[in-house]
């Protein structure tokens, strides 16, 4: 199995390390940040295999160019993005798929566009590399896309095996599950999930992954189709809410102005 660490950058930034005990190669994920990556890969004496880079913002590859003149290695990204980017050996879109040898992994890349119009996400068994698309309880901001858009990359990546660990680009998830108890107040899988990470963050550790399996449960944002998300979105709108996309922007707008 792959082994996915944290390494916490900037103000709340994760940038994930994929590694097998196999191998001393790994995977870079979305490095925003040059030295923090530096310093984990002398302290374990690891080498970089790839760069895997899920959108263009600057708290995702703002230390991608530093890391390429030390670390050389193949990079992989959206191609919808390339020239916001730079370096990109590997352009993808929605449907390709490639394997990373030194991981003994093949990736499925999957198109989410809504954070970013370009944005993509990385799956592999048992595994969601998100990005800003999905976090734990949460997911990313509309900032280039539609509210509708954003429901049908979410849908995408709801359909994915309920044992995926989805691991997100930043440590929000306490706000996130503030905003979900205001939404469904009588959900007790959330309490429960605040209950845990609270535990998590209290001994400085982080949140993520969560499991898709759980995040069907408590997020508001893949619950479209719940009825008490239903219900408190129609509410919140002052009308009858039936259609997912439209549910998804009434919830987004609703935690945008909290």
């Amino acid at each position: 199995m792959l082994e996915v660490n944290a390494v916490p950058a900037l103000s709340d930034n994760y940038i994930w390390i994929v590694a097998t005990g196999d191998s001393k190669h790994v995977a870079v994920v979305d490095p925003g940040e040059a030295e923090p990556v530096a310093d984990h890969l002398a302290q374990h004496g690891l080498k970089v295999g790839a760069y895997l880079i899920t959108h263009h913002h600057g708290d995702h590859v703002g230390g991608l160019k530093t890391l390429l003149a030390e670390h050389p290695a193949p990079v992989y990204g959206p191609a919808a993005e390339a020239d916001r980017i730079g370096g990109l050996d590997h352009r993808l879109t929605g449907g390709d798929r490639f394997t990373l040898d030194f991981l003994g992994a093949a990736f499925e890349v999957i198109d989410v566009p809504g954070h970013t119009l370009g944005h993509i996400a990385y799956a592999t068994e048992g595994v969601l590399l998100a990005g800003d698309a999905l976090f734990r309880a949460g997911c990313g901001r509309v900032f280039e896309g539609t509210h509708e858009q954003m429901q049908r990359s979410l849908a995408r990546l709801k359909a994915l095996p309920d044992d995926t660990r989805v691991y997100g680009g930043h440590e929000y998830t306490q706000k996130n599950l503030a905003f979900a108890k205001i939404v469904d107040p009588g959900n007790t899988a959330i309490d429960a999930a605040i209950e845990h990470v609270d535990a998590l963050r209290g001994q400085g550790r982080p949140s993520l992954p969560g499991l898709l399996a759980e995040e069907k449960r408590i997020n508001p944002f893949l619950r479209w189709d719940d009825d008490d998300v239903r219900a408190a979105a129609s509410r919140r709108a002052g009308r009858e809410l039936n259609d997912p996309g439209e549910i998804f922007g009434v919830l987004r707008d609703w935690k945008d102005a909290i």
